[in-house]
């Protein structure tokens, strides 16, 4: 992990007029090391999934409009998961915020005392949250696909065979994926409706469980349920990036 965040004071740089691409590989891997970062914040500071899932959705949005290479990444991502706190009003103290991202990223030095490092350090998070704010057209609440899975989930628990469904773990590991989901920007580039239904289709594809024999004189696929717009072609795309997205962690 490098040791650059949360060192000073926000670059207030300008957005870049040239977009970077996102399939660009090291900043591909540059975002996935910052996912990882936020998401072992969000679990020491016992954040639920919703926030954490938040406040990664907020730091690809910033990121889809900003050249990364203006920024300290990470300092977002700190400055995200402040905001994402307020918006799921799930309250947290921004000292502990700050401590525990101070720690992820400098694990060898001593715990951060109150000082002039902190409160420059406090400084730096809110100034960039307002930045980020201000990227987020002050609009930072997202819809995500947590309500969606928690339907179709229902759903399909209701259609297939209870003894099949109660002997393999097709929601923990539909949640699981879910969560992973958030170490790339496939979470702003994707309807939350159709990433829930792609999750789904995976961890049952995973475990080799298939819909009742009756689907197949159905005129629609189960996703087609959910989203009349979405083919099965659409959902392996889908599913082929989040395969893309765990071979990357082997090489980050």
């Amino acid at each position: 992990m490098p040791s650059s965040l949360l060192m000073a004071t926000v670059t207030m740089a300008t957005t870049s007029s040239s977009e970077v691409s996102p399939s660009d590989p090291a900043i591909a891997k540059a975002h996935f090391r910052v996912a990882q970062y936020m998401m072992e914040a969000g679990i020491k500071l016992h954040l639920q999934s919703v926030t954490v899932a938040s406040a990664c959705t907020m730091y690809y949005r910033f990121f889809s409009v900003c050249d990364v290479r203006n920024y300290d990444a990470y300092l977002v991502g700190a400055a995200a998961i402040y905001l994402a706190t307020k918006v799921e009003e799930q309250h947290v103290k921004l000292r502990d915020i700050i401590n525990v991202c101070y720690r992820i990223l400098h694990r060898e030095e001593a715990p951060l005392e109150v000082g002039k490092k902190y409160w420059d350090l406090r400084e730096s998070v809110i100034n960039c949250e307002l930045l980020l704010i201000r990227m987020l057209k002050f609009n930072p609440k997202v819809t995500l696909p947590h309500k969606y899975m928690v339907h179709y989930l229902k759903s399909l628990q209701d259609w297939m065979d209870q003894n099949m469904w109660s002997k393999t773990p097709i929601c923990r590991m539909a949640w699981a994926m879910l969560g992973d989901c958030y170490h790339g920007s496939i979470c702003i580039r994707v309807k939350p409706q159709h990433l829930a239904v792609a999750v789904i289709y995976f961890a049952m594809q995973c475990y080799g469980v298939n819909m009742p024999h009756q689907e197949d004189q159905a005129k629609k696929k189960w996703w087609q349920v959910f989203s009349e717009e979405l083919n099965e072609e659409k959902v392996q795309e889908i599913v082929a990036e989040l395969i893309d997205m765990y071979e990357m962690e082997t090489k980050v």
